[in-house]
């Protein structure tokens, strides 16, 4: 299966978020969007991410950009993960793990999604793709904004 490059067209995608509502790609079209996967809610290394986008979110709330993460876990755990942890980000359920590998975010571990960062531009061209080879380290809040800033220009 062929993934998404820095450059290219993001492809689209509908996912249901932690309330069962769908989250659609193409209808962010006008703004840039960051899609923060990662392999599961309430693990230790995942949860430090989250928390810590939440914990900065007034900083990525000033870029405009709309930030969402991506796991395969189920809408039902990803309510409870969001409610615990108080995120402000919306979480989308991937259960068949196809847009983790649409944009390259597949992880060594069975049913997972591997730490990834995409940025897309408000073209809907992708401007930034990192994935994390090892997925006990996270992206950097900065990284991110800086990411999202550079998307912007």
């Amino acid at each position: 299966m062929k993934t998404v490059k820095v450059g290219e067209t993001a492809p689209d995608f509908a996912l249901k978020d932690g309330e069962g509502r769908v989250w659609k790609l193409s209808e962010r079209r006008g703004r840039v969007v960051v899609l923060l996967f990662y392999p599961g809610d309430e693990t230790p290394v995942c949860t430090r991410q989250m928390c810590s986008v939440r914990d900065n979110w007034e900083a990525y709330q000033e870029t405009g950009a709309e930030v969402v993460g991506v796991s395969t876990d189920t809408v039902e755990k990803h309510r409870q993960f969001a409610a615990n942890r108080n995120l402000p980000l919306r979480l989308l359920s991937d259960p068949q793990g196809e847009v983790s590998r649409l944009y390259g975010a597949s992880s060594w571990l069975p049913g997972r999604a591997a730490r990834a960062v995409v940025v897309i531009d408000a073209d809907g061209v992708a401007r930034h793709h990192k994935v994390q080879s090892l997925s006990l380290f996270r992206p950097s809040d900065a990284e991110v904004i800086e990411a999202i800033r550079a998307a912007q220009n």
